[in-house]
């Protein structure tokens, strides 16, 4: 094996390099390659001292065995690249006064950043008295890394300049042409790692060129990084020559320039650079002229350089640079082994940082190729800590149904999702996997359109609509939208939310610790409306039924989840207005896209969504104020809240002796008891709506156990009974859909008539007789679907109370 290993040959044509852009290599004058080089060696030498480095951080006397931390920890391969590019993108932005955010798709190439954000003076910006640029500040830089109390090893909410945390690889070109959307003066520069591209995620994020219209959005230079290697193998990239690498981003729509020979790297990369932005203010200019061009190629940039570049060269007989085994920690033994020590000692002595560091400050000549304005440089953009832009609130009841109808939930939003929509033209858009006709919200269409730059319909004309049937992509580019300061929503299936599941996670995760850090403001929050529900979904069978997206959700930090299931269209509309002007939160919408019944006005239904829950008199047994009632039925989700209702309709006619109370919780989160969520009910609100002592069921659109967790730390749950999706029902009736997950009217009312004997002497006397009647009832309806193949005609009916 040797270092650096070169692609096999492929058997591609010669002339498929024509598709490589040619760009002149210009040299670089000697007192920028001088300042290039200084950063660059000043950069490379606190990135490993952090992982290395406890004590004589700047190397003032002899390095013994004591001053190397006890636990190595962090990811020295992919740093040289990072910093590299760091470098060339300071001098980018002090030579054209750019707006512009480094997206490092690497996250544990954090050192990096860490590094050159110390040396641009933004760690001592954000972290004064902590991070300064003098001596106690770079040690405190160095001994602090990877140890409680410091950085840690992977770039997170605490870096500045950060919008993408890159725990989980696959997210950042997404996340990044997220960013740059409404945004026409913004460059986000993407290094995507070769690891990294291997993913699906960044598979499908390269087509986000399509997406992207020049006239009002700014834009992506991506970044492959091909250094060969990820934590034990070769990469696919790097086992790819440049003629496969051009007919593949060719392809994409990228035109390629390739920057590769190391002797003379910062000349390549430079001008490779300088290209870049000026193809992109070519294709940017065309567009805002008005002549966009036709599927334009837009620059990205392939690097290669080798793994842990600058390292060691060999330890203990093996490879280390050029290899996998610079990866993480190339010399993990160097707190223990003089010989390894000694390699250390070598290593850092090479880049001589008593010349570029002295009295604990970086030399003029680094300082020389950064940004003059403060607030341009990659740490200190106002877009990547301090974004955020309300949205112009849009009275919601104005788009109000009337109490008693049949409505949809999704149309009526879709309607008031168009005035949103029209009162902020350039902060909130909509991402969506090809599903906003079938999940009925194309009421948004009316004055906006789609936006597809390669489909001649929808091209260049300022859409706020993006389909892609990549779940991955429509996270990512909300990710990206909300953490620049604007607001997003994106509706999906249900039973396909769980796709970006760890990336839900990943990015709330982000807004946690964002949150505790003092300079970061306010974020929207992220909005998920999850419809074509398990509930309904008779034709398209089992494949499409899965809520466990709520459990997703549940899972999030208490501050931050938030799960709403508003039972009608004006609760809908109240919530959907809710959490559009939300902030910091993790919010999942469900509901319904078929008609179904409106229970509330607007004026009450803004009233339940307030209190999160509320007892439903309508549908509650009479004169229930001046006695408790034998037995409680809640309705959480849309469906399934109309069989509570209907549960009780029956129970009126068939055992009016039963004392049945109805309630129904629309904010999922209010049920948690009081100590494990800022959003739930007191313990005195919680045996107002359930009582203290008599039977309650829940009858729950996802699974039981989740809402049995919500519960767990409530009193009295001996009492309590919960009903809820069964993974049963294939292609089958909405009703029938009911029926083989026990979440039906019939289901409900025999549990009501078995809970209530206990209480009531009446129903205990006929208890055999009534539930006999309720199985005769659903044995009629078996039959009928059977032999008809829908549900009866007046299953859908309105429950009525006389």
């Amino acid at each position: 094996m040797v270092p650096n290993p070169p692609a096999l040959a492929s058997s591609l044509p010669d002339t498929t390099l024509d598709l490589v852009a040619k760009v002149p290599k210009a040299p670089l004058s000697e007192d920028v390659a001088n300042s290039l080089s200084a950063f660059q060696r000043a950069a490379c030498y606190i990135a490993a001292a952090m992982i290395f480095l406890r004590d004589n951080v700047l190397l003032e006397k002899e390095l013994q065995l004591d001053h190397v931390k006890p636990r190595l920890l962090g990811h020295w391969g992919t740093c040289p690249g990072l910093i590299l590019v760091w470098s060339h993108l300071n001098l980018l932005i002090r030579d054209h006064d750019l707006d512009m955010i480094y997206v490092i798709g690497p996250g544990h190439g954090a050192p990096a950043a860490l590094a050159a954000l110390w040396l641009e003076g933004s760690l001592e910006r954000f972290y004064p008295g902590e991070y300064g640029r003098d001596a106690d500040g770079l040690r405190n830089l160095i001994t602090r890394f990877s140890v409680p109390g410091g950085f840690p090893s992977h770039i997170n909410a605490e870096t500045p300049g950060s919008i993408h945390e890159g725990g989980e690889l696959g997210y950042a070109l997404a996340v990044s042409f997220g960013a740059v959307m409404d945004k026409p003066d913004l460059i986000v520069t993407c290094v995507v790692g070769d690891g990294e591209a291997e993913t699906g995620p960044t598979a499908t994020a390269w087509h986000a060129i399509k997406f992207l219209d020049p006239r009002e959005s700014g834009a992506v230079i991506p970044i492959l990084h091909v250094n060969g290697f990820k934590i034990s193998e070769r990469t696919i990239f790097g086992c790819m020559d440049d003629k496969e690498i051009a007919c593949l981003f060719s392809g994409y729509g990228y035109q390629v320039c390739i920057v590769e020979d190391l002797d003379q790297i910062n000349d390549e990369l430079h001008s490779a650079l300088e290209w870049a932005l000026a193809e992109v203010r070519r294709i940017q200019t065309a567009a805002r002229s008005g002549k966009p061009l036709v599927k334009p190629r837009w620059p990205m940039i392939v690097l290669r350089t080798p793994k842990g570049w600058g390292g060691p060269k060999k330890i203990d007989g093996k490879l280390v640079e050029g290899s996998f085994h610079s990866h993480q920690v190339p010399l993990a033994k160097a707190n223990s082994d003089d010989s390894q020590l000694k390699v250390l000692n070598e290593w850092l002595t090479s880049y001589k940082i008593d010349e570029l560091v002295q009295n604990g400050k970086p030399v003029q000549s680094i300082l020389d190729i950064m940004p003059r304005n403060d607030s341009k440089k990659l740490g200190q953009l106002k877009d990547t800590y301090n974004p955020y832009i309300a949205l112009e609130k849009v009275d919601w009841k104005k788009f109000a149904v009337e109490k008693g109808a049949d409505q949809s939930c999704m149309q009526v939003t879709g309607k008031y999702l168009d005035q949103v929509f029209q009162a902020n033209p350039t902060t909130i858009r909509l991402f969506s996997p090809d599903e906003l006709e079938s999940n009925k919200l194309s009421a948004i269409l009316d004055h906006t359109q789609r936006n597809f730059q390669w489909d001649q319909y929808s091209r260049a004309n300022g859409g706020r609509v993006i389909e892609v049937l990549s779940e991955h992509d429509c996270q990512g580019f909300m990710q990206g939208y909300t953490l620049t300061g604007r607001t997003a929503i994106f509706p999906s299936y249900e039973s396909f939310l769980g796709i970006v599941h760890t990336m839900m996670v990943q990015y709330s995760k982000f807004v946690k610790i964002a949150q505790e850090v003092k300079w970061r403001g306010d974020l929207a929050s992220i909005n998920y409306i999850e419809t074509s529900t398990w509930a309904r979904q008779e034709h398209n069978g089992f494949s499409h039924q899965n809520p466990s997206f709520i459990g997703a959700v549940l899972n999030v930090k208490a501050e931050s989840a938030r799960v709403y299931l508003p039972p009608d269209a004006n609760c809908f509309l109240s919530t959907v207005a809710h959490i559009l002007n939300s902030r910091n939160k993790t919010n999942l919408v469900i509901g319904s896209k078929q008609p179904t019944a409106v229970y509330l006005s607007p004026d009450e239904a803004a009233e339940h969504c307030r209190l999160g829950a509320s007892i439903w008199h309508f549908a509650s047994t009479p004169l229930l104020a001046k006695t408790d009632p034998d037995v409680v039925l809640v309705g959480i989700g849309v469906e399934v809240t109309f069989e509570v209702v209907k549960a009780a309709e029956l129970l009126r006619t068939v055992c009016p002796a039963l004392r049945v109370r109805v309630a129904n919780v629309t904010d999922l989160m209010i049920l948690v008891a009081e100590s494990r969520h800022p959003h739930a009910l007191s313990k005195e609100k919680f045996v107002e709506l359930f009582t203290a002592d008599r039977p309650v069921h829940f009858n729950y659109h996802g699974y039981a156990t989740e809402l049995q967790g919500l519960l767990f730390g409530r009193e009295g749950l001996w009492r309590m009974s919960v009903a809820g999706y069964q993974e049963e029902g294939s292609t089958t009736t909405p009703f029938d859909m009911m029926l083989v997950n026990g979440v039906s009217r019939f289901d409900v009312a025999k549990w009501a008539l078995r809970a209530g004997a206990d209480r009531n002497e009446e129903v205990k006397v006929n208890l055999e007789k009534l539930v006999e009647d309720v199985d005769g009832r659903v044995d009629e309806v078996r039959k009928f679907i059977s032999e008809h193949g829908k549900d009866p005609d007046d299953m859908y009916d309105m429950a009525r109370f006389e």
